[in-house]
């Protein structure tokens, strides 16, 4: 009894009990579990403490039958995590078939991972209402597994209207829930089946406050009506790798206008084009963007536009064998009219005439960039007016060049250079600046003759250059 008394004297017992259990919530939630139940071994008046937060004792793994049973009995009617990762199988002895019909109406995040046969056992005993229910992922493992396993359409008696966040990996459904009016984040990836465009529709006008979807290796089909078009209101991020045509489904989607878009394509044998919407009026961030960036060499290949109403990002998973030449034929396709801005990162610009012909729409270009590029002088050759058919001058309000040869680049000489700005100069658009830098520092810049026909010249440290005596 001393000690007892003893013990209430010191300073941490001083905290108030509804202080005292509070501390787990501050702590790393992958540990807590086992951190909690130190906390139940220091004293009885601790133990008392934390036994009776029914909150700290409602994350389910459902590994130990005994474990199970006493978080069962601690968590009492507070809303439960369950956890399944299903690596080892599922057994008939597992705890989950005995807490689940007492359990499902309080569910208020389910984690399920495993091969399809023992997913699909488990889905088998979901079929009661889980009106607590904000987190559902679903997943199977696709290199196991000779099928998707299927989500039935009786999934929690069919009513999913409470959920915030759905991720559905490696199975098939065919999203016949309504009524999501909760859903804020929504993942679909990996079916082989194709989905009618339709339904994938269907489904966002039932999730009215969706800000993140992504749709990975998802086959929707066209067929949806001509003129339908569903609003994304709240759209944050959509990331979109899809098998077949995205402008099946991007036709019929508005997205406001300071959502991202990022769109993975192939490119083999079809442009950017068809990846992108067929009609541009639906999407609000596509339309007159004022920069474009297309980044062809390294690892990660992209097209990026922006401009004052967004930015949209397209990721190229496969190559074309001249990635420069299909990547501006592909902005033929698209309204450049308002395009200021021109960036171009490759390792060979390729062939002339798409350069030319991307050019030729871009009216209000005022600043092009070309970065580690080989034989730029197929570059110049498209701004020159002489080499154009119709002697035209591209790009007319172009008033910054800046070159950042290839690393290996030896033989850049500014003879083309300054033929090219003489030439627009004598035609009224004499350029502002010219900038060079990079290669193996050896270029031969002839600045005395470029300043008679730019007003500004700029080369990097290292050039051999010539300047008026």
């Amino acid at each position: 009894m001393i000690h007892v008394c003893e013990n209430m004297l010191l300073p941490i017992n001083k905290i108030p009990p509804e202080i005292l259990a509070l501390i787990p919530d501050f702590w790393d939630t992958r540990d807590r579990d086992e951190d909690v139940i130190a906390l139940t071994h220091v004293c009885r008046a601790w133990r008392e403490v934390f036994v009776s937060r029914s909150c700290l004792w409602t994350n389910f793994d459902c590994l130990d039958e005994e474990k199970t049973r006493v978080y069962f009995e601690r968590s009492k009617p507070s809303p439960i995590n369950l956890s399944l990762n299903l690596s080892g199988g599922i057994f008939p002895c597992n705890p989950f078939f005995q807490i689940i019909p007492h359990a499902t109406g309080r569910l208020k995040s389910l984690f399920v991972r495993g091969l399809t046969e023992d997913v699909e056992v488990v889905i088998s005993h979901l079929s009661h209402p889980a009106p607590l229910l904000e987190r559902l992922s679903i997943r199977s493992d696709p290199l196991l597994a000779r099928r998707d396993p299927v989500l039935p359409s009786a999934l929690f008696n069919g009513d999913l209207s409470s959920l915030r966040v759905l991720h559905l990996k490696s199975v098939h459904t065919e999203l016949p829930w309504k009524n999501m009016v909760n859903l804020t984040s929504f993942t679909l990836s990996h079916t082989p089946e194709k989905i009618p465009a339709g339904r994938l529709l269907d489904f966002f006008e039932s999730a009215p406050h969706l800000e993140e979807i992504e749709l990975c290796f998802v086959n929707p089909t066209a067929g949806a009506q001509n003129r339908r078009v569903v609003l994304l209101e709240c759209l944050k991020n959509m990331y979109i790798q899809i098998d077949g045509t995205p402008s099946d489904l991007l036709d019929h989607l508005l997205i406001p206008v300071d959502a991202k878009l990022e769109i993975v394509a192939e490119l083999l044998s079809s442009l950017i084009g068809v990846h992108l919407p067929r009609s541009l009026d639906n999407l609000k961030n596509l339309p007159n963007f004022t920069t474009i960036q297309l980044h062809l060499g390294g690892p990660s290949p992209s097209m990026k536009f922006s401009g004052p109403n967004g930015t949209v990002s397209t990721t190229f998973s496969d190559l074309p064998h001249d990635p420069t030449g299909v990547a501006l034929e592909s902005l033929a396709e698209l309204d450049i009219s308002k395009t200021e801005r021109l960036e171009i990162d490759c390792g060979c610009l390729g062939f002339r005439e798409p350069l030319y012909q991307a050019l030729l729409s871009m009216n209000d270009l005022r600043t092009l960039t070309l970065s580690g590029c080989r034989f730029p002088h197929i570059f110049i050759y498209a701004l020159q007016p002489s080499m154009s058919p119709s002697e035209v001058v591209v790009c007319p309000k172009l008033e910054e060049l800046v070159l950042v040869l290839h690393p290996h680049e030896r033989m850049f000489h500014t003879t083309r250079v300054i033929e090219m700005a003489a030439e627009r100069a004598s035609r009224g658009e004499k350029l502002r600046t010219f900038s060079v830098f990079g290669g193996q520092s050896i270029a031969n810049v002839d600045v005395s003759e470029l300043r008679k026909h730019v007003w500004n010249v700029e080369y990097g440290p290292g050039f051999s250059c010539r300047h008026p005596t």
